[in-house]
């Protein structure tokens, strides 16, 4: 024979479940410092302008060079 389940208490206990799951995930996601933001966003600025600086310039499609090859 089967035990007896509260429906209710199941349905609370899952709720309880997911939510702390969910802010698990947030701690992760938000939980940083100022520091830790401001060093993240100067890092970024930081490669983009990296990468500006050290772009190729595009070929002129209608250029001589594959003319001649």
């Amino acid at each position: 024979m089967s035990d007896i389940i509260n429906l209710k208490q199941f349905k609370k206990r899952k709720a309880r479940a997911s939510k702390e799951m969910e802010a698990n995930a947030n701690r992760i996601l938000f939980g940083r410092t100022k520091a830790e933001k401001t060093f993240d966003k100067n890092q970024s600025t930081k490669d983009e302008r990296f990468l500006e600086l050290n772009k190729l310039e595009p070929r002129n499609p209608g250029s001589s060079e594959t003319e001649t090859e």
